[in-house]
């Protein structure tokens, strides 16, 4: 009987397992009996094991893309692009205006970008998704690699010299500057209609949707209200550093977590449930007859081409696995924390267009990172991060760097009392959500099992081994004898 295994996507090392070709004892298994291993067959044992881990690398940095409807699309061009290339830089090279200085470096930096994102489309893996096009998941890996690259350029010079890049950006930042002395979360009993709804700014409608999108990357309710608590946590610990941190109790536990991040978890977790129980049969826009059809079927190419379930967690989960989630819950606080020190430290307005387009590209980039990270974490096959993630883990720690190195006055204040608590509490209550959600999937798993037992009982002895065998298959009724967990270690 052909048995499930413990993690996601991985192999059972159960010697009595013959779901896998091959024993953990080295033994090739043919039907009921088994061959001696010799040196040819223990070869193509460990070409095969290394062939698997290959392919299974290769799908989560560089997919391939199935069912190609239209071979133009996905066809290289590569002498095109490098003739329209070179002879765009050499129009505007040769007819654009050279008498202004500024103007000049400008262009050649926007030259630059040009070019290396036209490598990124030719050399740069797509990562682990195809939609809607590879080109594009290459081209954000690009500029990904980038703004890596600009943050370590960054790191190297002085707060002034910043500030001038950021004012020759835009001059209007010399006039704006943070108002350290202004009061929040005042008269905090005073709770009315008006003063409600003048909390229910745009920027409410940003926390929503943004919760709604980390619904969907994450997809793990328990993984989502550990990271919305901690964040309020968070905002307490670090309040004596950023004075904006600092909320009524109504706004921070009612607006923020039941509200906000509430409705948009819910929200965000219901779209994933209704893009799982979708049936996905694309057909060739080829085969596509009238116009409006032929329109829909462009439209849904910017759809999920599939959607699988998540399982970041199983009651069989290793101490490795409950590490990795809980390092996934304090990068993602460090990441919100950046986002807020950097706007402060250099001083720009939330609504200014470089902390927006942050914001976006951020979320770009974290897309793929927490698909590789998850198929890492879970996957026993798949034995480093993808290229993506990498790149976005970069980021994260060198904006922190950057933050650190140009906020001396500001961190002078720090306590660091807060921080080590602030640390020891994330800890703490992200073991207590994960598992949380750990024994909740085991009570839910055993629920299932007796019902599916119950209702064995009013069948016929044929269709109860079926009903039995059908369960244990899917994982809902663990057989005699486990496989144990293949959960690897994370570096």
């Amino acid at each position: 009987m052909k048995k499930r295994s413990n993690s996601r996507g991985a192999h059972s090392t159960d010697p009595s397992d013959s779901s896998s070709g091959v024993n953990m004892y080295g033994a090739i298994k043919y039907g009921a009996s088994s061959a001696p291993t010799t040196p040819t067959k223990a070869r193509a044992i460990t070409e095969r094991n290394h062939d698997e881990i290959a392919k299974t690398f290769v799908i989560v940095n560089e997919r391939p893309v199935d069912d190609i409807s239209l071979d133009f699309f996905y066809k290289p061009h590569t002498i095109t692009l490098l003739t329209v290339s070179i002879l765009a830089v050499m129009y505007f090279a040769f007819v654009r205006d050279e008498g202004n200085f500024e103007d000049n470096i400008w262009a050649g930096i926007l030259c630059v970008v040009f070019f290396f994102l036209i490598i990124s489309v030719l050399a740069f893996p797509n990562g682990p998704f195809t939609r809607p096009h590879p080109a594009v998941w290459r081209i954000l890996f690009g500029c990904s690699v980038l703004y890596l690259l600009t943050l370590q350029f960054l790191m190297f010079q002085n707060l002034k010299t910043i500030m001038n890049i950021l004012y020759w950006l835009d001059p209007k930042l010399k006039d704006f500057h943070i108002n350290m002395d202004k009061e929040y979360g005042v008269n905090c009993s005073d709770i009315t209609l008006e003063r409600i709804k003048g909390h229910l700014d745009v920027f409410a409608w940003g926390h929503f949707l943004g919760w709604a999108f980390k619904a969907i990357l994450i997809r793990h309710m328990g993984i989502l209200w550990a990271i919305s608590v901690m964040w309020e946590i968070t905002e307490i610990t670090f309040a004596h550093l950023l004075p904006n941190f600092v909320e009524c109790w109504w706004d921070a536990l009612i607006l923020d977590v039941l509200l906000c991040n509430g409705l948009g978890i819910w929200v965000g977790l219901k779209i994933c449930k209704i893009l799982e129980m979708r049936e996905y049969k694309w057909a060739s826009i080829k085969d596509i007859s009238s116009t409006s059809g032929k329109i829909k079927r462009a439209m849904l190419q910017f759809t999920p081409e599939s959607w699988t379930s998540i399982r970041w967690l199983d009651p069989k989960s290793t101490a490795m696995r409950f590490a990795a989630v809980i390092q996934l819950v304090i990068f993602w606080q460090i990441t919100e924390l950046n986002t807020f020190f950097l706007k402060h430290i250099f001083e720009m307005p939330p609504d200014h267009y470089v902390v927006i387009a942050r914001l976006i590209f951020i979320g770009l980039f974290v897309a793929p990172s927490v698909r590789q990270y998850y198929t890492y974490v879970t996957d026993t096959r798949c034995k480093r991060v993808g290229t993506q993630c990498w790149v976005y883990c970069a980021i994260m720690v060198s904006e922190a760097i950057l933050c650190i190195k140009n906020g001396k006055e500001l961190f002078e204040r720090t306590q660091a009392i807060n921080i080590v608590l602030w640390l020891t509490v994330q800890v703490i209550i992200s073991v207590a959500f994960v598992y949380g959600c750990v024994l909740w999937q085991r009570m839910m798993d055993k629920r299932k099992a007796k019902k599916l037992l119950s209702s064995s009982t009013n069948q016929s002895p044929t269709k109860k081994f079926k009903t039995l065998d059908n369960a244990e298959s899917k994982g809902k009724i663990s057989p005699k004898k486990s496989p144990k967990s293949n959960d690897k270690k994370i570096e």
